[in-house]
């Protein structure tokens, strides 16, 4: 007969200590990375807070009007905010196996909590800061605006699907290949420019937009803008094409590392 010490764990006590092993690591990474400088948790809202008020005052004296609504302020948000969304979830994925690579020796931690938790704590903090600012913003600026909630929710869900998807697939290229990582970032400063920041679909030639129609962000930044500018109509958004983008990556990622994650834990 065996032991009740050495019987194997229901399947409901494994989600358990699963997800008490995600909630330990976001706690973690939630005291490593805010709790060790002045003002903790409210860098996540001054930082992109500052990079907005920045680019929009900079953009605003090169152009006299937004090609949207009147503030370059909530012009710029509108796009900046689901785009930084995206990032942060994709970097954070990206190296979530390098950043928990000791607590992975121990049988009770796993790859895929490694990753669930870094997604889940910087996908909710990009929500929040992203609602925090917009109604911050919309109730600072001189505008009539009313946000419409469910593009706007669309819009940041799909742009942490697409980071979690493009963080996972680039961890397994990254885990083999250490020269991906400054490749990628080369290849990723610029995409923010292309992907509708300082402008909208509509204004480009016809060439760029046939090209940047392939980009997913170019998608994610014009929807979010139909839920701050509700007379911003744009046909050119294919949500089921970013979704099916996102699903695609993420679906080979956590394929790649599950076949694959031991290898590149040992390199």
């Amino acid at each position: 007969m065996i032991s009740p010490a050495l019987q194997p764990k229901k399947p409901t006590q494994k989600r358990f200590t699963a997800v008490r092993v995600i909630a330990a690591l976001i706690l973690r990474e939630m005291a490593t990375r805010y709790g060790r400088s002045p003002g903790g948790y409210v860098w996540a809202f001054l930082e992109p807070l500052g990079g907005i008020i920045i680019l929009s005052y900079a953009f605003s004296l090169l152009l006299r009007t937004p090609s949207l609504g009147t503030s370059f302020l909530l012009f710029f948000a509108a796009a900046y905010l689901p785009l930084q969304a995206y990032s942060n979830v994709a970097g954070a994925t990206q190296h979530a196996l390098s950043y928990s690579k000791a607590l992975l020796r121990y049988p009770v931690v796993s790859w895929i909590d490694a990753i669930l938790a870094r997604f889940l704590l910087n996908g909710l903090t990009s929500s929040l800061v992203t609602y925090v600012l917009l109604t911050g913003i919309l109730a600072f600026s001189e505008t009539r605006s009313v946000l419409d909630f469910v593009p706007l929710f669309q819009a940041v869900g799909l742009a942490l699907l697409v980071g979690l998807g493009v963080g996972t697939f680039n961890s397994v290229i990254e885990g083999f290949f250490p020269i991906y990582q400054r490749i990628w970032q080369i290849i990723s400063r610029p995409l923010f420019l292309a992907s509708g920041l300082f402008y909208i679909y509509e204004e480009l030639p016809k060439l760029a937009q046939d090209i940047l129609w392939f980009n997913p962000l170019m998608h994610i930044s014009g929807l979010m803008r139909t839920g701050v500018f509700t007379t911003y109509h744009p046909e050119y958004i294919s949500k089921i094409y970013v979704l099916v983008f996102g699903l695609f990556f993420a679906f080979f990622g956590f394929l790649l590392l599950r076949r694959f994650h031991r290898d590149i834990l040992t390199r």
